[in-house]
């Protein structure tokens, strides 16, 4: 993970599926987790996901707030 990866979250948006144009950072945990078990997709949008599922799964969203409020 690199640093401005936490930016991303609350800056990039699913680019497709039920969630599309849905910011990553608040894609709801269950969408996560169903990523997290059938596998992320490869490259940048798997890794943004990836780390999404795991701000979410352990109870860390709310790091997100300060990033939301820079924009």
């Amino acid at each position: 993970m690199k640093a401005e990866d936490l930016q991303r979250l609350v800056t990039v948006t699913m680019p497709y599926g039920k969630y599309q144009g849905r910011l990553i950072g608040d894609l709801p945990g269950p969408y996560l987790a169903w990523f997290s078990r059938k596998g992320f997709p490869p490259g940048d949008l798997g890794t943004l996901l990836a780390l999404a599922f795991e701000l979410d799964h352990n109870g860390l969203k709310p790091l997100l707030d300060p990033l939301r409020k820079r924009r």
